[in-house]
């Protein structure tokens, strides 16, 4: 065991070493079985080891993505789309979002857990934005926060990270801005905008946000973002060249049969599987094959 350990240390840093982590349910290969922490993050970033990012909202979903692998799950406002049934994540509250939070930390033992703080606990004032940020973490157990906007943002972050906080930032298309913008359009297409964008990703990166979300912007400019700043970033409509990739639990797996934009890969089709499941229930339970002898007490 000793010898195991030294060799861990004098690898080099690129170096991706397979262990095996198992509990009740599954067993699975990841780089490194640690808890993932805004370090690791930072170093997949010099290792050029790309970054996987998933959301979650209840504990059933959270442990079989944490046993998968996942590096980081994102508690995400999104809830108030796929939990909710809302159009926008703007209704969804900081109450819901550490409900939502807090069962899902509970059944996390790898992956760094993310939680989205909602429309209106930051905007405005600084100090009422780290008392929200506190209450996310105090309550959930959390590793860190996101939140979204740039340079305007600022002093909200600045002081969210005076209080030991991990901050995630969040530029390009911004949902809860909808009613700003009016449209779910790739943003920064133009070249004011892009440089816009550019500059307050620097800001966010200066001032210490640990990782930045670039969601539906140009590839090309995604590129030159992450080739720009000292930290990772994760792309959700970004290109290939950010330091990670996201995407909404629900649509990947096909649960969200409905939405279907250009960048997302669809890994399953459990919609249906779910529909095809519970109609078989139903024929079982109306012909009376359901339960059989070896199905009761």
């Amino acid at each position: 065991m000793c010898f195991a350990v030294k060799r861990v240390h004098l690898q080099p840093l690129k170096t991706i070493l397979n262990y095996y982590y198992s509990n009740d349910m599954s067993t699975y290969t990841v780089s490194d079985p640690r808890k993932v922490t805004t370090k690791r993050i930072a170093d997949m970033r010099l290792a050029d080891e790309k970054i996987a990012m998933i959301t979650a909202y209840d504990y059933t979903m959270a442990t079989l993505v944490d046993q998968a692998g996942i590096d980081i799950i994102l508690v995400g406002d999104s809830a108030s789309n796929v939990m909710q049934g809302n159009a926008t994540t703007i209704p969804i509250t900081i109450d819901d979002m550490i409900v939502y939070g807090r069962t899902v930390v509970r059944a996390v033992k790898r992956a760094m857990v993310i939680v989205d703080m909602p429309f209106g606990t930051y905007q405005g004032d600084p100090i009422e934005a780290q008392r929200n940020a506190v209450r996310i973490m105090q309550e959930t157990g959390a590793d860190g926060v996101k939140l979204e906007g740039g340079r305007e943002m600022r002093a909200a972050i600045e002081m969210i990270l005076r209080a030991g906080i991990p901050v995630m930032g969040h530029l390009g298309l911004t949902p809860q801005s909808i009613n700003k913008f009016g449209t779910y359009s790739t943003r920064a297409q133009d070249e004011a905008e892009a440089t816009r964008l550019l500059a307050d990703a620097k800001v966010l990166a200066e001032i210490g946000c640990f990782a930045i979300v670039l969601e539906k912007i140009p590839a090309m400019l995604a590129a030159k973002v992450t080739q720009s700043i000292n930290v990772p970033t994760i792309g959700i409509g970004g290109g290939g060249a950010c330091s990670g990739q996201v995407l909404v639990l629900h649509d990947m797996l096909g649960l969200n049969r409905e939405f279907k934009p250009k960048f997302l890969r669809v890994y399953n089709n459990l919609g249906e599987q779910i529909i095809d499941s519970v109609g078989n229930y139903i024929s079982d339970v109306k012909s009376g094959d359901f339960p059989n002898e070896n199905e009761q007490y």
